[in-house]
């Protein structure tokens, strides 16, 4: 079992992946490197918005940056970060999702 502090650390990383608008940033990502107003223009998200989660992601080593002149270039850090996308993309690609909570009530699993 891992210790406390790294299962803290872990949910925190999915936490930031559970996040829709942070988690189209990551999507556009895993093309290449992108300057912030390209990754705002895929995304529909201001420029603002998008600099402001790429922040967050970047205090958290999720992506790094690249700076040239007054532009600055965004990538995923390391190949841990590819792999979780890769699989939670196929993931959902591969599988119909259930949402009983969209339908007003939670449906109960026979085992």
């Amino acid at each position: 079992m891992p210790g406390e502090q790294d299962i803290v650390d872990t949910a925190d990383v999915f936490g930031l992946l559970g996040d829709p608008r942070r988690l189209k940033l990551l999507v556009a990502l895993l093309d290449g490197e992108l300057c912030v107003c390209d990754l705002a223009a895929i995304t529909g998200l201001s420029e603002s918005a998008t600099s402001h989660a790429l922040r967050l992601l970047r205090a958290h080593r999720v992506v790094a940056v690249r700076r040239d002149g007054r532009n600055a270039f965004y990538r995923l850090d390391d190949a841990h970060v590819r792999m979780l996308l890769d699989l939670a993309v196929a993931h959902t690609e591969h599988t119909d999702a259930i949402h009983p909570e969209k339908n007003g009530h939670p449906e109960r699993v026979e085992a």
